[in-house]
């Protein structure tokens, strides 16, 4: 019985795929036409800073960049701020840990 509701959910799941990729079709090909005519590339609003350009452009890490305390080089870092989740502070954890002696 679960096998074959696991079965049919599988099914629906490919079925609304294929759904929205139909419903989809004609969007896709008027972006498709509109940059074939203006010859763009990916998104990328500044060069400089990994996290101003587009994500799928962008370095997972980068040496001595990533630290809470590091200099921003670039000026286009006053402009746009790097992702909210690079901006979080940590938890502090004085005072919770023990020393093993």
């Amino acid at each position: 019985m679960m096998l074959a509701l696991l079965g049919v959910l599988v099914v629906l799941i490919f079925a609304h795929s294929w759904q929205l990729t139909v419903t989809d079709q004609s969007r896709l090909l008027a972006n498709r036409a509109l940059v074939t005519q203006l010859g763009l590339t990916d998104l990328s609003l500044f060069s400089e800073s990994r996290y101003t350009r587009h994500p799928s452009q962008a370095d997972l890490h980068s040496a001595l960049q990533d630290h809470p305390g590091a200099f921003d080089h670039f000026p286009t870092g006053s402009l746009i701020s790097p992702p909210a989740h690079l901006n979080k502070p940590h938890e502090r954890l004085a005072g919770k840990t023990t020393s093993p002696d």
